[in-house]
């Protein structure tokens, strides 16, 4: 009897692209977002940016900060949520208090990398433990596409002669 591979099934509604140019990843996690109805709403109409997003431990929780959710455009007059504030963090205790040792080391920040909905439709984010790269960093990073992007195509050509 074979077991079949389930496949994951993600709804990507937001990437950080400049996360993987800005920061050295270290590790990722996946979190839970604790969000109110209209946000999850214009959250499946797509309306999220990631851009100056990250996370911190404040006590013994996770909170996510700078995160902007668009108003839900056919949501109500009366209940009008601010696009960029806090959102709770769901994480087991563990994790939470490991990302915090961590966070305590110099330079060491936790950034969103995309939020998307799973199979079960819940609302995840899937946040990376970075370190900033500085200038000569991404010199260093792009010289070193440069030339493995000039090998591939070296090799790519030797193949279609022979």
């Amino acid at each position: 009897m074979t077991k079949e591979k389930e496949v994951e099934v993600r709804k990507v509604v937001s990437s950080n692209r400049r996360a993987s140019a800005k920061y050295e990843i270290i590790e990722t996690l996946e979190a839970g977002l604790a969000l109110t109805g209209p946000e999850v709403k214009s959250l499946r109409q797509g309306g999220a940016s990631l851009q100056d997003g990250f996370a911190r431990v404040v006590g013994e929780q996770a909170f996510l900060w700078n995160v902007h959710i668009a108003p839900y455009s056919m949501g109500s007059l009366h209940v009008v949520q601010d696009p960029l504030r806090t959102r709770k963090l769901l994480l087991h205790r563990k994790e939470i208090l490991r990302w915090m040792g961590r966070t305590m080391v110099k330079g060491l920040t936790i950034v969103p990398l995309e939020i998307y909905f799973n199979k079960r439709g819940k609302a995840k984010v899937v946040l990376a433990l970075a370190k900033g790269k500085r200038g000569p960093d991404r010199r260093e990073e792009l010289k070193r596409r440069t030339v493995d992007r000039e090998l591939r195509k070296e090799f790519a050509g030797r193949q279609r002669i022979k």
